[in-house]
C-alpha cells in the first residue's frame, strides 16, 4: 500500500485542480479576452438578427416572399460562370 501520503496528495489534487480552474476561467478579464471574441465568430451581432418574428400567416407568407426576392435579386446578381 502508498500509504497516507498518496492518499493526502490525490485529495489535495481534486480540492485544488476544480478551485484553481475556477479562479483562472472564471476571471472577467479572461472572459472578454477569450470568450466574447469567439462568441463574436459564432453568432450574428443583434443588428442582423430579426427579433420581431411575423405571428399570423398573411405576415408569414410576406415574410417568406420576401426573402425570396432577396434570394433571387442575390442570383441575379451573381456572375453566370457557365
Amino acid at each position: 500500500m502508498a500509504g497516507p501520503n498518496l492518499e493526502v496528495f490525490k485529495f489535495s489534487m481534486y480540492l485544488f485542480i476544480p478551485i484553481f480552474a475556477l479562479v483562472h476561467f472564471g476571471d472577467p478579464e479572461w472572459y472578454h479576452n477569450h470568450v466574447l471574441p469567439y462568441r463574436a465568430m459564432l453568432f450574428p451581432p443583434e443588428e442582423r438578427t430579426n427579433i420581431l418574428f411575423p405571428k399570423d400567416q398573411s405576415g408569414i407568407r410576406a415574410e417568406l416572399e420576401r426573402l425570396k426576392a432577396e434570394r433571387k435579386t442575390k442570383t441575379e446578381e451573381r456572375p453566370q460562370d457557365a
